[in-house]
């Protein structure tokens, strides 16, 4: 599913936030319409300090292996573990941005993306969606919260089938997932207010 389209007006804000590590975020929400809204966290960007402390550790490492060796095999596989660990982080782990773009007629479509820039696209139809709540969860020895969307069961009108986290790579605080929060109730509630219209 794409976003809205590019001649529509869509007002804009940002605010800055706080992960639950402390580092910052930065919360662009656009609003298309009172049944379109959408939100992009920007996740920190990667550090250049740990990433030169891990390569100088690596290469320290293997400096140390090649002086009891003497094999010049050890350099040459440390850079090239280095390299390949460097690209397989951008490319499958480290997240730039999280996307999550809201529509009461549609459904909800959540994207991250990649510092590789590629993207991973989720879209689950409003049809599906139950609730989105915040929930609380322990992660490393204290208690943090997120923000999910819960799916309706399709055999228990009342049941939930599966609990879908938003933000997982960001981890934002309390005050940004409220945020967020609201504005999801708010489309929620005039997704209701328009099926149950005659």
């Amino acid at each position: 599913m794409a976003g809205p389209g590019a001649g529509e007006p869509a007002m804009e804000d940002k605010r800055s936030f706080s992960d639950i590590c402390g580092g910052r975020l930065a919360l662009h929400r656009r609003y298309y319409s009172p049944s379109c809204l959408e939100f992009c966290l920007s996740c920190p960007r990667i550090s250049l300090r740990s990433l030169t402390a891990v390569t100088c550790t690596v290469w320290l490492a293997a400096y140390g292996l090649f002086t009891l060796c003497e094999n010049s095999m050890i350099l040459s596989a440390a850079i090239f573990i280095t390299l390949l660990g460097l690209l397989g982080y951008l490319h499958f782990v480290k997240i730039d941005h999280e996307t999550l773009l809201i529509i009461d007629s549609l459904g909800i479509q959540m994207t991250s993306s990649y510092a590789s820039g590629k993207e991973s696209t989720t879209f689950i139809e409003m049809g599906k969606v139950k609730d989105v709540i915040i929930n609380e969860a322990i992660y490393m020895q204290k208690v943090i919260y997120y923000l999910c969307i819960l799916l309706k069961d399709p055999v228990e009108p009342h049941g939930i089938s599966q609990v879908v986290p938003i933000f997982q790579s960001a981890k934002p605080r309390l005050d940004c997932l409220i945020e967020v929060y609201r504005s999801c109730q708010e489309i929620l509630a005039h997704q209701k207010a328009a099926s149950m219209s005659p």
